[in-house]
């Protein structure tokens, strides 16, 4: 089975399967992408839907792994599906080993569904949330101020992780003090992104999350290619660089805020 832009791991060296479609590179069969992610040390992993296709098999790869854990929401692409989906999509938060909602929030780079249908769904993610106290999973490309102009008009879920964190120190602020955590993926070991590793610093360690976003922004040194949850002890390591700590430490962190985000034991 194709599995559709499942994304990143939940923190610590936790991470997803195999994507493909319009969403990405086929990672190939979604048992080896966990076995070699397990291989890696990696404990946890988050299948992220983006529809209601991709929530269903989010739901499908948990039930089968005791590795995998699943979100489902409407990426801000497929916004304009909500009044077609949400019926059938709600309904799935209640499933076992369901762990967030999303991922949500605004997309004003592809606008692929209009500013409106995306506050539209953005902002009822945020009520569903809330209403069964669950993280938020929230994309922010080029929309940074309505992001978080609609986070404080909604009022923040208990959990919010800003996921594949693109900002700077500024933004990584304006998220930790509304009361977000900050997921970084393989951007941060992109030689230009000197903006996203100066976010690194500024965010506190109990506010600190790492992921793949595979298939995604695979980091260095496998920039290029599909990316995959067993590389995520890279982006721990880029992080801990720009941090100016061990990776072990980040390792440590990531583990520990990601267990409280998604209401997990401890790794």
């Amino acid at each position: 089975m194709v599995y559709r832009r499942p994304w990143w791991g939940v923190g610590g060296f936790a991470l997803p399967p195999a994507a493909g479609g319009r969403y990405g590179p086929d990672l190939g069969d979604p048992a080896e992408v966990i076995r070699r992610a397990v291989a890696a040390g990696v404990a946890w992993m988050v299948c992220v839907g983006t529809d209601l296709e991709s929530s269903h098999q989010a739901l499908t790869l948990a039930g089968t792994h005791r590795e995998v854990l699943a979100s489902v929401g409407l990426h801000p692409h497929d916004a304009s599906q909500l009044p077609a989906v949400w019926g059938m999509l709600e309904p799935l938060i209640h499933a076992d080993r369901v762990v967030a909602i999303g991922e949500t929030g605004l997309d004003h780079h592809y606008m692929h569904s209009s500013a409106d249908e995306q506050e539209a769904s953005f902002r009822t993610h945020i009520r569903l949330a809330k209403r069964v106290d669950r993280a938020l999973v929230v994309h922010t490309r080029e929309a940074w101020d309505e992001t978080f102009r609609l986070l404080e008009e909604e009022g923040l879920p208990e959990r919010v992780v800003i996921h594949c964190f693109s900002g700077g120190a500024d933004e990584a602020r304006r998220a930790v003090d509304l009361g977000a955590y900050v997921s970084f993926s393989g951007i941060v070991s992109f030689p230009k992104a000197d903006d996203v590793r100066a976010a690194v610093a500024v965010v506190p360690d109990d506010r600190l999350l790492v992921e793949t976003d595979a298939p995604f922004l695979a980091p260095a040194p496998h920039r290029g290619r599909p990316n995959e949850p067993a590389y995520v002890s890279l982006v721990g390591a880029a992080v801990a660089a720009a941090k100016g700590v061990d990776a072990t430490t980040v390792e440590r962190l990531t583990r520990e805020n990601a267990a409280r985000v998604y209401g997990l034991a401890p790794a």
